[in-house]
Protein backbone atom coordinates (compact mmCIF):
# COMPACT_ATOMS: atom_id res chain seq x y z
CA UNK A 1 0.00 0.00 0.00
CA UNK A 2 1.28 3.47 -0.90
CA UNK A 3 2.29 5.19 2.37
CA UNK A 4 0.75 8.47 1.15
CA UNK A 5 -2.64 6.75 0.94
CA UNK A 6 -2.40 4.94 4.28
CA UNK A 7 -5.32 5.68 6.61
CA UNK A 8 -5.47 5.06 10.36
CA UNK A 9 -9.04 4.02 11.09
CA UNK A 10 -10.48 4.70 14.55
CA UNK A 11 -12.92 1.85 15.03
CA UNK A 12 -14.35 -0.95 12.94
CA UNK A 13 -17.17 1.23 11.64
CA UNK A 14 -14.56 3.62 10.22
CA UNK A 15 -12.79 0.67 8.56
CA UNK A 16 -16.01 -0.40 6.85
CA UNK A 17 -16.75 3.18 5.75
CA UNK A 18 -13.23 3.75 4.39
CA UNK A 19 -13.09 0.45 2.53
CA UNK A 20 -16.65 0.81 1.22
CA UNK A 21 -15.94 4.28 -0.13
CA UNK A 22 -12.84 2.97 -1.87
CA UNK A 23 -14.81 0.12 -3.45
CA UNK A 24 -18.06 1.75 -4.50
CA UNK A 25 -18.10 5.50 -3.82
CA UNK A 26 -21.64 5.11 -2.41
CA UNK A 27 -23.00 6.69 0.78
CA UNK A 28 -24.13 3.37 2.28
CA UNK A 29 -22.69 -0.11 2.60
CA UNK A 30 -23.46 -3.72 3.31
CA UNK A 31 -19.78 -4.66 3.30
CA UNK A 32 -18.90 -7.64 5.49
CA UNK A 33 -15.14 -7.93 5.95
CA UNK A 34 -13.93 -11.48 6.43
CA UNK A 35 -10.65 -13.39 5.97
CA UNK A 36 -9.22 -12.90 2.50
CA UNK A 37 -10.51 -9.32 2.17
CA UNK A 38 -7.97 -7.04 0.46
CA UNK A 39 -7.69 -3.78 2.44
CA UNK A 40 -7.18 -0.95 -0.03
CA UNK A 41 -6.93 2.14 2.21
CA UNK A 42 -6.83 1.08 5.85
CA UNK A 43 -3.21 0.84 6.95
CA UNK A 44 -3.71 0.80 10.72
CA UNK A 45 -6.62 0.49 13.13
CA UNK A 46 -7.46 1.60 16.66
CA UNK A 47 -10.16 -0.68 18.05
CA UNK A 48 -11.62 -2.15 21.23
CA UNK A 49 -11.33 -5.75 22.33
CA UNK A 50 -14.52 -7.25 20.90
CA UNK A 51 -16.87 -10.06 21.91
CA UNK A 52 -15.91 -13.60 20.92
CA UNK A 53 -17.60 -14.88 17.75
CA UNK A 54 -18.66 -11.36 16.72
CA UNK A 55 -18.48 -9.88 13.22
CA UNK A 56 -16.25 -7.15 14.66
CA UNK A 57 -13.73 -9.73 15.83
CA UNK A 58 -13.83 -11.32 12.36
CA UNK A 59 -13.04 -7.91 10.82
CA UNK A 60 -10.12 -7.31 13.20
CA UNK A 61 -8.71 -10.81 12.60
CA UNK A 62 -9.08 -10.28 8.85
CA UNK A 63 -6.98 -7.15 9.15
CA UNK A 64 -4.23 -8.32 11.51
CA UNK A 65 -4.31 -12.08 11.10
CA UNK A 66 -6.05 -14.66 13.24
CA UNK A 67 -3.00 -15.85 15.19
CA UNK A 68 -1.82 -12.34 16.09
CA UNK A 69 -5.29 -11.41 17.35
CA UNK A 70 -5.61 -14.63 19.37
CA UNK A 71 -2.24 -13.87 20.96
CA UNK A 72 -3.32 -10.29 21.74
CA UNK A 73 -6.56 -11.53 23.32
CA UNK A 74 -4.72 -14.10 25.45
CA UNK A 75 -2.44 -11.32 26.68
CA UNK A 76 -5.43 -9.05 27.36
CA UNK A 77 -7.21 -11.73 29.41
CA UNK A 78 -4.05 -12.61 31.36
CA UNK A 79 -3.38 -8.95 32.16
CA UNK A 80 -6.95 -8.12 33.13
CA UNK A 81 -7.74 -5.78 30.25
CA UNK A 82 -11.34 -4.63 29.96
CA UNK A 83 -13.32 -5.68 26.91
CA UNK A 84 -16.21 -4.24 24.88
CA UNK A 85 -17.28 -0.65 24.33
CA UNK A 86 -15.94 0.90 27.54
CA UNK A 87 -12.85 -1.25 27.82
CA UNK A 88 -9.29 -1.09 26.65
CA UNK A 89 -8.28 -0.82 23.03
CA UNK A 90 -5.40 -1.77 20.77
CA UNK A 91 -3.56 -0.08 17.94
CA UNK A 92 -2.93 -2.48 15.07
CA UNK A 93 -0.17 -1.35 12.73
Amino acid sequence: MDAAKRVVAVGTTAVRAIESAELSKKAETDLFISPGFHFRRTGAMLTNFHLPKSSLLVLVASFAGRELILEAYRHAVNEGYRFFSYGDCMLIL
